[in-house]
């Protein structure tokens, strides 16, 4: 998740909208919905990833602060 997020280009204050990176794993890598939610979850539990409450967009980590 970190690496196909990584190719997106973030929008405002880093914002990267989740269905890019669902597009992506699924449409190009041929992933699922449920390996999709749960690389997002581990990518947020290992710190690389900050999902905001919505569940609209994501921030990249980097040790826990914004990249």
């Amino acid at each position: 998740m970190v690496q196909l997020a990584a190719t997106i280009d973030p929008v405002q204050d880093g914002r990267i909208h989740i269905e890019k990176i669902n597009g992506l794993f699924m449409y190009q890598h041929g992933g699922s919905g449920p390996e999709f939610g749960a690389g997002i979850k581990m990518a947020v539990e290992r710190g690389w990833l900050e999902l905001h409450e919505s569940g609209a967009y994501v921030r990249l980590l980097n040790g826990g602060e914004i990249i």
